[in-house]
């Protein structure tokens, strides 16, 4: 084969390697995600207790395994965010840590939305002349039916993929790579394209402010 002019990093994280948690295993990462929900600062907002914590297929990188999660509140907020943590002696995992953050905007509130996505950096790749991409890890639920794996695509390259586990994903892909930024896309089992989202949005607002 030719050389080629998309030279940037892909399928760089491993693939799914276990159950989605459950059991002791769940409520430990429960502990940790709660830790971090607990250190969000929400501003004048009130967050309400967190529901239950809903967790996705695990996806390691960097020497460090993700497992994202997300969870809505008693007044109406979704809570987001992973539990990282290293491969200790034998396997066991440790050197823990956790992200969390909150949004009010939700599914429920975007009928427009395709799939509902999650996205948090968690590194950097460095690619030709200084050029960097944003290792970016993303989760979330497709909203369109009969999906069987969703792909991460930087200017129609697809640079990771991930099966439907309890119709969630994972993906660690990079992003604002040489202008381009991701796309993330549902397909069927027999490869059919059934919805995309962009993790680029654009402001309209700020669009409208322009043109007057």
């Amino acid at each position: 084969m030719p050389p080629t002019d998309r030279y940037v990093i892909r399928f760089a994280a491993e693939p799914p390697q276990e159950t989605l948690p459950y059991g002791r295993w769940a409520d430990t990462l429960r502990s940790w995600f709660l830790e971090a929900v607990a250190a969000i600062d929400p501003g004048e907002e009130e967050l309400g207790e967190t529901g239950e914590v809903v967790w996705f297929p695990d996806r390691s990188y960097g020497g460090r395994t993700y497992v994202p999660a997300t969870a809505r509140t008693a007044n109406g907020f979704e809570l987001f965010g992973y539990v990282s943590f290293g491969d200790g002696p034998g396997g066991a995992p440790e050197n823990f840590a956790a992200h969390a953050d909150f949004t009010s905007e939700t599914a429920d509130a975007n009928p427009d939305w395709q799939i509902d996505l999650n996205e948090e950096v968690v590194g950097r790749w460095r690619g030709h002349n200084g050029r960097s991409a944003d290792m970016t890890l993303i989760w979330g639920i497709p909203l369109v039916k009969n999906g069987a794996i969703v792909t991460a695509e930087l200017a129609d390259l697809a640079v990771d993929q991930c099966e439907l586990v309890d119709y969630r994903f994972t993906l660690i892909a990079p992003d604002a790579y040489r202008s381009d930024f991701l796309d993330v896309k549902l397909f069927s089992a027999t490869g059919e394209e059934l919805a995309r989202e962009s993790l680029y949005v654009e402001d309209d607002e700020d669009e409208d402010a322009d043109a007057e």
